[in-house]
């Protein structure tokens, strides 16, 4: 398919819908997050290994990664429907 036809299905909602964008910042805001909550909770003194600490803000960078993408998402689902 070349740039000049028009897009249908899946490509045009995610584009519609600004999935990629909303992605990027609900990722960065996770990581933000994650990093202010490990530099106040674990960096000031632990007793177990580091890296079960990371493997945690792993999980919490990719699950509040995913819910500001969803979140985000719908919002913008909303507002394209208001439109």
């Amino acid at each position: 398919m070349s740039e000049s036809e028009p897009r249908s299905g899946k490509a045009a909602m995610v584009s519609a819908l600004d999935v990629p964008r909303n992605a990027a910042v609900g990722f960065a805001l996770s990581a933000l997050f994650t990093a202010a909550v490990f530099a106040l909770f674990v960096l000031p003194g632990t007793r177990r290994p580091m890296a079960l600490y990371v493997a945690l803000a792993f999980v919490l960078i990719v699950s509040l990664g995913g819910l500001a993408t969803a979140l985000l998402t719908a919002v913008s689902a909303v507002k394209l429907a208001r439109r």
